[in-house]
């Protein structure tokens, strides 16, 4: 018999906050994380915003030396992480076994500020300068690998990337392994910090990111006719996830429960979605719900303010949705915190957990002239009261790849 798996913890390290309280209050009062990038000259560049994290202190968080030898986002993956482990009152110590304890944080870029940094030793400096640490500082599992080591959890370790599906599929991933027995307790989500010469470059040289750089706080603009692209953001979002049975030993306070994941691959195209392979993502989630689409009362939306994605992912709930998917309320967040990239499913997550428990529903901020092609409810430019009992989150990622996972208010058998 498979078991459930229940919410007990979590973090989301923004633009808008580093506590879930000033973060949920920004998304409530429709504050905009984006501002002018002031990590380095961005003067040459189409794109000069993006949602930072400004006056960034590691140290509030760990180790002075041990956050000489994480980059940025590993930094922001282990504060998260610490970060939820305190809201859930768990010490992996103390409460529970440290060999049922997992880590599966992911990321869709990794250390690239460390890759910048390193190559750039490298040719002015040659290679006898290059780093000790620059491998395990830029690697992409190292969020995971410096979680466990600072933490004690020795169970199931690992990292997924997929682009900017990671954080969802890492928690969809985790799913599983408690559902089928192989841990009790499992921290998960996604980190990123790419707000860098070589990530701003790459995105503006796509076209895919918006040039309104005179209003940053109006430039992601999910579902307005008026949009051009993302803004990067930053961050991490973490979740403390454990099998109910475990939870409840421990008395802990629950926020939700996971109850479906669901995952697909558009086969398609590097960059542009398909809006078939996202429904198929949705209906799989929904069947491994064991609910109806006439279930599910929010989504949080991939919607990330591109012209053609936020097409493809309105037609990609009409498939799997059907009739219901007018009666839904559907929003994206990203129009407040910037897209995080890998760990945007991870925070996406957190917020639907929150809206589970707190009985409302973040807005789409920005959506002054609804795209006819975007036809459904978004929850336009203010927060609104609601029974939220099913929630879904949604994220999708270059090469294709869809993930889905569904929360449910927890209720006891």
């Amino acid at each position: 018999m498979k078991q459930r798996v229940v919410i007990t913890g979590m973090s989301a390290v923004t633009s808008l906050g580093q506590d879930l309280d000033t973060f949920w209050n920004n998304l409530m009062e429709g504050k905009s994380g984006v501002t002018p990038i002031e990590a380095f000259d961005v003067s040459e560049y189409p794109t000069r915003i993006a949602a930072e994290i400004k006056n960034w202190d590691p140290e509030t968080y760990m180790d002075r030396k041990e956050a000489r030898r994480m980059d940025r986002y590993v930094q922001f993956a282990v504060a998260a992480a610490g970060l939820a482990l305190k809201d859930a009152n768990l010490s992996i110590q103390d409460d529970t076994d440290p060999e049922r304890v997992g880590v599966y944080i992911g990321s869709g870029i990794g250390g690239l500020g460390t890759f910048e940094d390193q190559y750039r030793t490298l040719l002015e400096k040659g290679p006898k300068r290059v780093s000790p640490f620059f491998i395990p500082m830029m690697i992409a599992n190292m969020a995971s690998g410096q979680v466990s080591i600072l933490t004690g959890a020795k169970g199931p370790n690992s990292t997924t990337v997929t682009a900017c599906a990671t954080g969802t599929h890492t928690i969809g991933d985790s799913f599983r392994l408690l559902q089928n027995g192989e841990a009790d307790v499992m921290l998960c989500g996604g980190a990123e910090a790419t707000i860098r010469p070589t990530g701003l470059a790459g995105f503006c040289s796509m076209r895919a990111m918006s040039t309104r750089n005179d209003e940053p706080e109006r430039a992601s603009r999910p579902y307005d006719v008026d949009r051009d692209g993302f803004v990067m953001g930053e961050g991490a979002g973490v979740l403390v996830l454990e099998t109910l049975e475990h939870a409840k030993k421990r008395g802990a306070r629950i926020y939700g429960e996971v109850i479906g994941y669901g995952m697909s691959g558009d086969a398609h195209h590097m960059t542009d979605p398909d809006p078939n392979g996202a429904a198929r993502c949705m209906k799989k989630a929904l069947s491994d719900a064991g609910i109806a689409p006439e279930d599910v009362d929010y989504i949080n939306a991939h919607g990330t303010s591109t012209p053609v994605g936020d097409v493809s992912e309105t037609t990609a709930i009409k498939t799997a949705f059907g009739d219901h998917a007018y009666k839904l309320a559907v929003s994206s967040t990203k129009s407040m915190t910037g897209h995080l990239l890998g760990a945007a499913g991870g925070v996406e997550a957190v917020i639907c957990a929150l809206a589970l428990t707190r009985g409302k529903l973040p807005p789409t901020i920005n959506l002054d002239n609804q795209d006819p092609q975007c036809d459904l409810d978004y929850v336009p430019n203010a927060p609104r009261e609601a029974n939220v009992r099913v929630a879904l989150s949604n994220s999708f990622g270059f090469g294709g790849h869809n993930a889905t996972i569904i929360l449910r208010k927890y209720e006891e058998a």
